[in-house]
């Protein structure tokens, strides 16, 4: 199972903080990210790489810490 994907993005233009990239293979589909999310000497007119990445173990601490809670809940509730 893949837990990762890539794609390409030019670097529009940063505005109040934010860059504006736009997606290589579609031009028209544009997405805002903080600017401090880039590396630090990226510049207008720059291809960058985007990485995404599942984080299983991150995810199954998150699950395990809701049911932990629901279960206290549950417990106060039958008190």
């Amino acid at each position: 199972m893949q837990n990762e994907s890539a794609f390409r993005a030019s670097l529009d233009r940063v505005e109040e903080g934010l860059a504006v990239l736009l997606l290589r293979e579609d031009e028209s589909v544009r997405f805002t990210i903080p600017r401090s999310l880039l590396p630090p000497d990226a510049r207008e007119g720059d291809t960058l790489e985007i990485v995404i990445r599942r984080d299983v173990a991150a995810t199954e601490e998150a699950r395990r810490r809701v049911a932990e809670r629901i279960a206290r809940l549950r417990a106060k509730g039958g008190d």
